[in-house]
């Protein structure tokens, strides 16, 4: 099948083009940026950890200030409040943005742990990809953002990190664990 099947395809190369052509930084969410050096276009792949953060809507602000906190630390964040765009799939798009995560940060609450909700999927999810790793990996991380019990099949399995009690040595923790993970695999 030839390229001009896919008329989209041409849109978006012309896009891309164009916004090229004027200077700009063209960046793929989650993948890296094109740009223009001289007269030639490089694409610069994005090595940053990408991080899913899962909580429950009640549980918005506290998980905002996790995606900042990722953010603020050079790491690449996902959470749908802040990444989806209007009018985009939200089951597609946190499907996609789970599966291409190199962490998943579970953030339990009394509101988290009794609610059925897509949370409780994702929890399931992060918890089905961390058991086909070797034992040594980490990819699940754990926080409460206040004093609940954490379900059992994590708690048995993991060590999590309360955010409640000291919120900065809480979050350099979770940071520490994905820099400190990051580079073991780089050096693997």
């Amino acid at each position: 099948m030839s390229r001009s099947n896919f008329p989209s395809i041409d849109k978006v190369a012309n896009i891309v083009r164009d916004a090229l052509s004027r200077g700009a930084t063209v960046e793929i969410d989650g993948l890296g940026s094109f740009r223009k050096i001289g007269r030639r276009y490089r694409f610069q792949p994005r090595d940053l950890p990408r991080v899913f953060v899962a909580y429950v809507r009640e549980d918005a602000a506290q998980a905002g200030r996790v995606f900042d906190a990722l953010h603020s630390a050079g790491l690449d964040p996902w959470m749908d409040e802040r990444k989806l765009l209007p009018g985009q799939n939200w089951a597609r798009a946190i499907q996609n943005a789970l599966e291409t995560s190199d962490f998943v940060i579970c953030c339990f609450s009394r509101n988290s742990i009794r609610k059925r909700s897509a949370f409780q999927a994702e929890i399931r999810y992060a918890l089905e990809a961390a058991r086909r790793l070797p034992l040594d990996e980490i990819f699940l991380l754990p926080v409460r953002l206040d004093e609940c019990p954490v379900p059992m099949d994590v708690a048995r399995e993991m060590q999590y990190v309360d955010l409640f009690t000291d919120w900065d040595f809480g979050m350099g923790r979770v940071v520490e664990a994905i820099w400190k993970q990051k580079r073991r695999l780089r050096a693997a």
